[in-house]
């Protein structure tokens, strides 16, 4: 579970690195200076270093979140093991060529917003009254596989938008399905296999086990990688820019309301009053910080004509669309928990329907409307990048 890294270079010398690494999330204080870290070792600019968390549930606590403590060390750890790991995947950089396909995924999540028939949002317990899904699921999955020349794998990236639960065996530490298919991807191809998390703050998988989500995720990349083909790479180009964000200001009667109403109905005693005192303490956490800025990053890397954007939270799958649609490279794909957490992240319609993922609490603290700047911000890293001159070939 250690993190994994891959470094690419364009034929100019520009550079850039992604880091994928199997915690829940990791804020910008570690972030940051893992960041600048890898720039100084490696010779890459910070603009380029893209560090994703990929949201395994099965990790130590790297956030400060319903009633557990961010732990230190562990947390720490994992930025000393992204620099390593970039270190490793710096020194072994040899000439590759890139092979991409868009492949698909739709039977491993949904949707998991569920109407029910009292007019809330589903977040656990029984769906037996469930109307319909109040968003979309996103089936992309883009497979990058970078080829040395004899052909073999030397790095293989994927991204799918589910969120990343589930395990095969209990109580253990593990990178979920996502990162045991890639595990079990590498002892079966070679190379490095590294998954980055898409936009799944409206999305999990509800109906299989992870023994099956692991199957089906691990055929579905290795169909695509197999009908992946050659592309060029013209250039290598990161971008990051710095937005305010804020504090949302609540009220505190209402967002408890809502709490007691859906936790007393669907969650047996005694866990539902456990659960309510620890949403009520995250309040209570948030109440001074009601209206203050919070400054976090937005981030393009395009390699070639494939665009990967990396975002801060639990990214709505509404905006990751968003991003796709207004993006001016045909092939743009969004990493979430990359270089920052800022909890969920709805668009306006989600975070008027109410439900979990926009109860007030350290999860969920954004104010209305962030989304949709996160998405204007991206989507202009995006075009300016795409408008500068194509470097000579």
């Amino acid at each position: 579970m250690s993190p994994s890294a891959v470094v690419i270079v364009g034929p100019d010398g520009s550079k850039a690195c992604l880091v994928a690494c199997d915690v829940l999330m990791i804020e910008r204080d570690i972030l940051d200076l893992t960041a600048r870290r890898i720039a100084e070792k490696i010779g890459v600019p910070f603009d380029a270093v893209l560090i994703n968390a990929t949201h395994t549930h099965h990790a130590p606590t790297t956030c400060t979140i319903h009633g557990y403590e961010r732990e230190e060390a562990f947390t720490r750890h994992v930025g000393d093991q992204a620099v390593e790991a970039a270190i490793a995947a710096n020194a072994r950089l040899t000439p590759v060529n890139l092979r991409f396909r868009l492949g698909e995924e739709a039977s491993v999540g949904r949707n998991s917003r569920l109407l029910l028939a009292d007019g809330t949002i589903y977040w656990v317990g029984s769906m037996a009254d469930a109307v319909r899904p109040t968003g979309p699921f996103d089936t992309d999955l883009p497979v990058l596989a970078f080829d040395r020349k004899d052909g073999k794998p030397e790095a293989v990236l994927f991204n799918h938008s589910t969120h990343t639960i589930g395990t095969v065996n209990g109580a253990v530490r593990s990178p979920s399905f996502y990162g045991l298919a890639a595990q079990e991807l590498e002892k079966e191809r070679g190379g490095t296999f590294l998954f980055f998390e898409g936009a799944s703050g409206s999305t999990h998988n509800l109906d299989l086990k992870a023994t099956e989500a692991l199957v089906r995720i691990k055929a579905a990349v290795s169909d695509t990688l197999d009908k992946a083909t050659e592309r060029p790479v013209s250039k290598v180009v990161g971008r990051r820019k710095e937005i305010s964000l804020h504090v949302r200001h609540f009220d505190e009667a209402k967002d408890d309301a809502a709490v007691v109403s859906y936790c007393t109905k669907r969650q047996p005693a005694p866990y539902h009053e456990k659960t309510i005192e620890i949403f009520r303490d995250m309040r209570k956490r948030l109440a001074s910080q009601q209206g203050d800025e919070r400054k976090t990053w937005v981030q393009a890397i395009v390699i070639g004509d494939v665009a990967l954007v990396g975002v801060p939270g639990e990214f709505f799958t509404t905006l990751g669309r968003e991003i796709k649609l207004r993006s001016p490279y045909r092939y743009t794909y969004v990493f979430e928990l990359a270089n920052d957490y800022v909890g969920y992240v709805p668009d306006k319609v989600s975070f008027d329907k109410g439900g979990y993922q926009v109860w007030t609490g350290l999860h969920s603290f954004l104010e209305r409307g962030s989304g949709e700047a996160i998405v204007d911000a991206a989507v202009g890293l995006l075009v300016d990048i795409h408008g500068e001159p194509q470097p000579a070939r």
